[in-house]
């Protein structure tokens, strides 16, 4: 195959096919889902998620209760720092979640 051809087909097929770079909200929804990483399914309704729990609040309208996305992220990191009784993971400071990790989820969250 000429070199101008598997150039024509990269760019076309396949991001076609779904081997496109995945959107940093598909990022930050994969990491929700995952019960080895944020896991947040597990507990919140989310938007796309299937058999939520109901230990925490919904993460729809999240706006509404954290008025800026560092109360968010801080959140997520630890939410000790906001309710001592919470049985909320601390994903930061255990180290379940990176910092970029923790990032993605907050900007994604602060959308729905």
């Amino acid at each position: 195959m000429q070199v101008w051809k598997m150039v024509v087909f990269g760019l076309v097929f396949v991001p076609a096919l779904g081997f496109a770079d995945p959107t940093p909200q598909d990022q930050a929804k994969q990491l929700m889902f995952e019960p080895t990483k944020g896991n947040c399914l597990a507990c919140h309704k989310i938007v796309g998620g299937v058999f939520p729990g109901n230990i925490g609040p919904t993460l729809e309208g999240i706006q509404k209760r954290f008025k800026d996305r560092a109360q968010l992220r801080a959140q997520i990191y630890d939410a000790a720092g906001r309710n001592s009784d919470t049985v909320m993971p601390p994903f930061g400071r255990h180290g379940i979640l990176t910092e970029k990790e923790i990032d993605l989820i907050a900007d994604y969250l602060y959308t729905l």
